[in-house]
């Protein structure tokens, strides 16, 4: 499988830092998480396709937001968010049941 290769504006990184705490950087850690969720973003996917990725980093849950540009994953904005948790605990209990 191939190494997956990630972009961003650094702007909106540094936005993204003040705002919720989370570098971009840091977001990446989310995809390595081997139960980690994938879902589309069906509020703001109508300019193009964007999803979420909902990972364990550490002791918490992060939600990512991201497309997929020249084959590369942008990511758009990151946090550790209650409904993100929600989401990836949910599904979780699905799939170990």
């Amino acid at each position: 499988m191939a190494r997956a290769t990630f972009e961003w504006d650094e702007k909106k990184d540094q936005v993204n830092r003040s705002k919720h705490g989370v570098s971009f950087l840091e977001a990446q850690q989310a995809f390595l998480d081997s139960q980690r969720i994938i879902a589309d973003d069906l509020e703001h996917g109508h300019m193009e396709e964007r999803y979420y990725c909902f990972g364990k980093v550490g002791d918490g849950i992060m939600t990512v937001r991201f497309t997929y540009r020249s084959h590369k994953i942008r990511i758009i904005g990151a946090g550790y968010w209650r409904r993100g948790r929600k989401i990836y605990e949910q599904e979780q209990n699905k799939i170990h049941r």
